[in-house]
């Protein structure tokens, strides 16, 4: 009887999803792709013909080059997806909703830390959105469901999972040819996501996205991972309220510490940032920075923000992802393994 209700959930919640879900195409001009063939091949003196056919070649001289997938979470026509979905140059994107409609589509923001993106779309009527969940409240064992345009090959495909861990912290690569970035704070789930089905919804089993499909480890088995909902929630409100997407700036590279790296590098605190250059290049403290306006130097221990402390589980990038832009926060600062107090006005990320 029981799991005869759960399949009966899950068949009401797939239908109620089912028509938020869109697929993102990548268009690019069949002129340009000419151009982009190697200079090599044409110097070999060989005849350059693109194998493409016919029928793949729009009426504007348009062909598809890549895809993934996105959500409506606004009936005016706002739709979520992966930054990386969205990051090809010299592209155009086209967005299919579940009943085939298709539209012009724009990208409104990318977020520069989190693989977010926000496209719009102009429909003369309302269309069908999806409600955002707490991603914060998600618990391990908890039933999802993972949509999307699977392999770019089987639209309207979905997966069913459980949430198998939190605060998940990957390198991943966000776009071909691109550096390795962070991604914190992810959803781990066992939920099937392939590629296509970047940028497509993780809802609970009611029905609320509560995360982005967004990278699989390569070579693992039911491992997947999704960006929790609420750092879209901050984009979306931002875009509504701006125009653009705000992030707030604090100006200092850092190596977080923990015992081990405190022991090698003989440092007086087991917790804390350490304010350090990366590169001989670089500089510790951005001049001009909130960071630099606070008297912050390199080698300081930035050891609490607003009285928390910086840790491992809880870095000073995620305590700066929790601020906005204006906000005043108060550090506590190890110099010389003399602790002080100062404040920093957060100023908006370029």
């Amino acid at each position: 009887m029981h799991l005869q209700k759960e399949r009966s959930k899950t068949i009401t919640t797939i239908r109620k999803v089912m028509p938020t879900v869109v697929s993102i195409v990548l268009l690019k001009n069949v002129e340009d792709l000419k151009k982009e063939i190697p200079k090599l091949e044409r110097q070999k003196g060989k005849k350059v013909e693109l194998a493409i056919p016919p029928e793949k070649i729009n009426a504007h001289g348009m062909v598809q080059v890549g895809g993934g997938s996105g959500f409506i979470v606004n009936p005016k026509g706002i739709i979520l997806t992966n930054k990386h979905v969205v990051n090809e140059p010299g592209v155009s994107y086209s967005v299919v909703t579940s009943d085939d409609a298709a539209y012009d589509a724009e990208v409104v923001a990318r977020d520069p830390l989190n693989d977010v993106a926000i496209l719009k779309i102009k429909a003369n009527t309302s269309l069908p959105s999806l409600s955002l969940g707490d991603s914060d409240a998600l618990e391990l064992g908890q039933t999802v469901l993972a949509f999307g345009n699977a392999l770019g090959l089987f639209k309207n495909t979905v997966s069913v999972g459980i949430v198998s861990g939190l605060s998940r912290a990957v390198q991943a690569k966000t776009g071909e040819g691109s550096a390795s970035q962070e991604l914190r704070g992810l959803i781990q789930t066992d939920a099937a996501i392939n590629p296509g089905n970047s940028g497509g919804p993780l809802v609970d089993i009611f029905g609320r996205a509560v995360g982005i499909n967004a990278a699989v480890v390569v070579g693992a088995q039911n491992i997947s991972f999704a960006i929790p909902i609420k750092a879209a929630e901050h984009d979306i409100r931002d875009l509504v309220e701006h125009g653009k997407i705000l992030r707030p700036l604090f100006g200092v590279r850092y190596l977080t510490l923990n015992r081990d790296i405190a022991e090698k590098m003989k440092i007086p605190s087991e917790y804390g940032a350490f304010v350090t250059k990366e590169h001989s290049f670089d500089t510790a403290v951005i001049p001009q920075s909130p960071a630099d306006h606070a008297g912050i130097k390199e080698h300081d221990i930035i050891l609490t923000w607003n009285g928390k402390r910086i840790t491992t589980s809880m870095t000073l990038q995620d305590l700066l992802e929790d601020c906005e832009v204006g906000d005043t926060v108060t550090l506590s600062v190890m110099r010389n393994k003399k602790i002080f107090e100062t404040k920093a006005v957060l100023a908006e990320r370029k």
